[in-house]
């Protein structure tokens, strides 16, 4: 009788809606027209939900190139906006940077972002300007990225000797990378902001590891993946599949985890400098202003920096591995300029990158064809206003497809093709724009700790080891589904020890 009953209440709210839908839209023939953008045909109640098939930046691809670089969508009740033009993406972020600077709210952000106040969900006013200003100052300025040095050299160096150990002869090993590389990020963002590792070897407390690893486990799952009833209500009345319960669940185990944290470094106030985490010295901050530093704000700032900071960095590493592994004569190329730059009587440090001009090349070459979030986070309209000529309400979701955009033949001759030799400046390439971490006030501020962590592990995985595909076939490129567009198979090779990783790792 209870699933009649819950029939019964969605077929009638589908019916409310379709009814308002046909009621609004007598108003607005009513009303002067507004230039809106562009749209392919939608259907009552849904509107172009049918249309979105995976992976969907290439559905929103193939729809812009029918329809124009500026779409205009409805899913469900949601007015969406598509950007896919590099110069309307710059107007976003230029001339509408502030009507544009808030974020939509959706059901994840309610459980698992403390009900909107993290820095990635705030709305923009003086609550998200002090957490970015906290975000600058405490976790992401040079001073504090330096004192955390030695915990990426150390975990790096944990990395190589993993695979070192997997050489049982001079031959080559077969390794899978993406999970030692999730472990890298993790365990360098774990011991960044509370001084302990969840994974590999010296785990500071088993049985909390493997809630961490669990609570990760679900947190991934649910932010790559959207919820229906954020586009149509009556879904969340009903709590449709479930989806709220097991959020609300999900939201009160991270929270009692962060809190365990919290709460042991609050027992241990007395610690070296050199080895205070990113909640010592928020915990600083919340002794003289208690008022605004509460436990929820710190939690919110942890939680934050797990989930944007961990796997849009091995994402990044494994896709570039990737293409290196599927163009041998590029690997060599930036092996050849390590040995040059760097020599072989130490393992790579952070200050040799700024000597490795191809290394970056190549990194800045994978963000153009894989950034970490191909649509980017999305905005939302304050206010009406204009996007590339045409009329934008206010309350309109505006997605930046940063895939598309990278792509485009207009400005990008061969966009397809793998070419860190782009980004050298021969034909101007190098000054055209990408953007995977965003731009403008919602841009990511965790983009230099991004590219020392990329740019380190890349370089000594270079240094250390000889790499090879494990067939003669080519290294499967296809995406799989997730907020960060994962690989759709988790990437093997053939690893082989250079002469240098004993003397560099000793």
């Amino acid at each position: 009788m209870e699933n009649y009953n819950l029939l019964f209440l969605f077929t009638t709210s589908l019916m409310i809606i379709a009814l308002t839908h046909k009621l609004l839209r007598r108003l607005i023939t009513r009303t002067p027209k507004k230039n809106h953008p562009p749209s392919p045909p939608s259907l009552p109640v849904v509107g172009h939900l049918h249309h979105l098939k995976k992976p969907v930046h290439r559905t929103l691809l193939a729809l812009s190139r029918t329809y124009g670089p500026i779409l205009s969508l409805r899913f469900g009740v949601r007015p969406i906006v598509i950007v896919s033009s590099v110069s309307v993406a710059e107007e976003c972020f230029t001339q509408n940077d502030v009507v544009l600077a808030n974020r939509p709210r959706f059901i994840i952000g309610k459980y698992l972002g403390y009900n909107y106040t993290t820095v990635a969900g705030a709305p923009y006013g003086d609550h998200w300007r002090n957490l970015r200003r906290i975000g600058a100052v405490e976790i992401f300025s040079s001073h504090r990225l330096d004192t955390s040095l030695g915990i990426r050299k150390d975990e790096v160096k944990r990395l190589m000797r993993k695979l070192l150990r997997c050489q049982s002869s001079d031959s080559f090993a077969r390794v899978e990378l993406r999970a030692a590389l999730t472990e890298l990020t993790f365990n360098v963002m774990m011991r960044m902001m509370a001084g302990k590792r969840y994974y590999g070897e010296d785990v500071s407390d088993v049985e909390e590891a493997a809630t961490f690893r669990d609570i990760i486990k679900e947190i991934v799952k649910y932010s790559g993946s959207s919820y229906p009833g954020d586009f149509l209500p009556p879904l969340r009345w009903i709590d449709y599949g479930g989806y709220m319960k097991r959020m609300f669940k999900l939201g009160k185990k991270t929270d009692g985890f962060l809190q365990g944290l919290i709460d042991d470094h609050r027992k241990k106030k007395e610690r070296e400098e050199e080895k205070k985490s990113t909640i010592d010295h928020l915990l600083a901050m919340q002794a003289s202003q208690p008022e605004y530093y509460t436990d929820e704000i710190i939690k919110g700032f942890l939680l934050t920096l797990l989930i944007a900071g961990t796997d849009t960095s091995s994402v990044t590493m494994e896709w570039a591995l990737a293409n290196l592994l599927n163009h041998p004569n590029i690997l060599e190329k930036a092996r050849t300029e390590i040995d040059s730059q760097v020599g072989q009587d130490h393992l790579i440090d952070e200050s040799d990158l700024a000597k490795l001009l191809f290394l970056r090349n190549i990194i800045s070459e994978t963000l153009r064809l894989h950034p970490p979030v191909p649509l980017l986070i999305p905005h939302y309209s304050s206010d009406d206003c204009k996007i590339g000529g045409y009329d934008v309400p206010r309350d309109t979701i505006v997605m930046i497809n940063a895939w598309a955009i990278h792509r485009d033949p207009e400005q990008w001759p061969d966009p397809t093709a793998f070419k860190p030799e782009r980004f050298e400046g021969g034909d101007g390439q190098m000054n055209r724009l990408i953007l995977p971490f965003g731009l403008g006030r919602r841009a990511c501020p965790g983009a230099p700790l991004a590219h020392k962590m990329v740019g380190l592990a890349l370089a000594s995985l270079i240094q250390c080891f000889e790499w090879k595909r494990t067939g003669e076939e080519e290294v499967d490129m296809n995406e799989g589904e997730g907020l960060t567009m994962p690989k759709e198979k988790p990437l093997e090779a053939l690893c082989k020890a250079r002469e240098i990783v004993n003397r560099v790792l000793s």
